[in-house]
């Protein structure tokens, strides 16, 4: 297939690839349920096995290393927190080369890396074995990551947030999906039963690598001649602050996850079953709406508009949850579902603001480098979550989460400013 190139030269374009490929819309494309066919089809078709089988695994990882290789609760938030920080070591450098070499031909050998990485987890039966190989897969995770960012900007399109919150709600769809056959495994509750969730996983990894060959190799951009504004991520220093900023955000991802389970079995009187009828809502919400919340996201200060909303969305659905205490229990479900209907709104608009915003203000000749720098901000933050959101949310109870939503508040409010920054550092024409 023949690649063609922008009017700059610089950059290839999706609407290029697809005008080769596309045939007549189907209905489903119409109603926007189907990409056209094309390099965004593929990418979201490789996306979504991908997540099927981290579906499978993440609802089961951590069953596996307690029931069934034998580890404590604190050996595995100890061995997760080490691989997470050695994870953080592959980002920039893989970015970097894939940004110079191409990101399609790195990207699939970090699939590879990850499949032969989670593979060797049925191997897994002591707890330094454990943390060698966590620490394996977390470095593939992270360079797979920032290998994939500039595919994802390559085959984005006239609407890149779109694209994306597309993708988003296919790969939560997935993710459902991959839960629900690790709800009939853990019935079973055998190694083998685990065994077959290690290694579902790692085969999605390379159903996913054989889709993504059917991508057309992306040549790298070519940075401009004149660069206007740091040439390196880590002198970029609004992107610095923007990666701290979204670090902090990133916490509301752990709070319907991790602190309302907690919340709801503590310190209410509701019912059981409301915690995964909050992930269903979640999820739900996400799938169905998160195109639609990413329609007016259009530019760099449209989606600080869209952080700063969604904070006190945020803080709304968290005072409201945080009322729960004491109530009778068909109260305080009816309340917890509300306020968790609340708080997906603010999900939905700062996931997309955060579209716009992790590949605006990096270059598109540097967009495997800026992903790699912005990783240390979302993984350190999802190891630090879960203890401060237990003390917090958890110990210290409904203040804890007012406090926890006006740092989420605060957070939005100063995302603005700092897309001001970063674009007078570096105006939007440049790239």
């Amino acid at each position: 297939m023949e690649i063609k190139v922008n009017s700059t030269g610089n950059e290839p374009t999706a609407e290029t690839y697809a005008q080769d490929v596309a045939p007549q819309e189907s209905w489903l494309v119409r109603r926007g349920l189907l990409l056209e066919a094309g390099p965004r089809r593929i990418l979201a078709t490789g996306s979504f096995i991908n997540m099927i089988g981290g579906g499978m695994w993440m609802t089961a990882a951590a069953l596996f290393y307690t029931r069934s290789v034998g580890l404590s609760v604190a050996q595995v938030g100890l061995g997760m927190g080490i691989g997470a920080v050695i994870g953080l070591l592959a980002g920039i450098p893989v970015g970097k080369l894939a940004d110079r070499r191409g990101p399609r031909e790195v990207y699939l050998l970090t699939l590879v890396a990850q499949a032969l990485g989670m593979a060797a987890m049925v191997l897994v039966h002591s707890f330094w074995l454990f943390v060698t190989v966590i620490c394996l897969t977390e470095l593939a995770s992270s360079a797979s990551k920032s290998s994939r960012a500039p595919l994802v900007r390559g085959f984005s399109g006239k609407d890149p947030v779109r694209f994306r919150a597309y993708m988003r709600s296919a790969v939560n769809l997935a993710g459902a999906l991959g839960a629900t056959v690790t709800a009939l495994m853990v019935e079973v509750d055998t190694r083998a039963a685990y065994d077959f969730l290690v290694l579902a996983n790692a085969v999605s990894f390379l159903l996913a690598g054989v889709v993504v060959l059917r991508l057309p190799s992306l040549p790298p951009v070519k940075p401009p001649a004149k660069v206007q504004g740091p040439r390196n991520a880590l002198r970029d220093y609004p992107f610095l602050v923007f990666t701290l900023l979204d670090g902090l955000m990133s916490f509301n991802g752990k709070v319907l996850s991790f602190a309302l389970p907690l919340w709801i079995v503590i310190h209410t009187h509701a019912p059981h079953w409301l915690v995964g009828a909050t992930v269903v809502i979640n999820t739900g919400m996400v799938v169905v709406f998160q195109v639609k919340a990413s329609k007016n996201v259009d530019s760099p200060p449209a989606a600080a508009r869209f952080w700063r909303r969604s904070g006190w969305s945020f803080l709304a659905g968290m005072i409201l949850i945080s009322l729960t205490s004491g109530m009778p229990g068909w109260l305080a479900a009816l309340v917890i579902l509300v306020g968790c209907v609340v708080f997906t709104i603010g999900e939905l608009w700062q996931a997309a603001g955060a579209f716009e915003l992790r590949y605006s203000l990096a270059p598109a000749h540097a967009q495997g480098q800026y992903t790699g720098v912005s990783l240390f901000g979302s993984s350190l933050s999802g190891v630090a979550a879960p203890s401060i959101l237990g003390y917090l949310c958890v110990t210290w109870g409904a203040p804890g989460w007012w406090v926890t939503g006006a740092m989420l508040v605060a957070v939005g409010l100063a995302v603005p400013p700092v897309v001001q920054w970063s674009q007078r550092l570096r105006p939007a024409t440049v790239d």
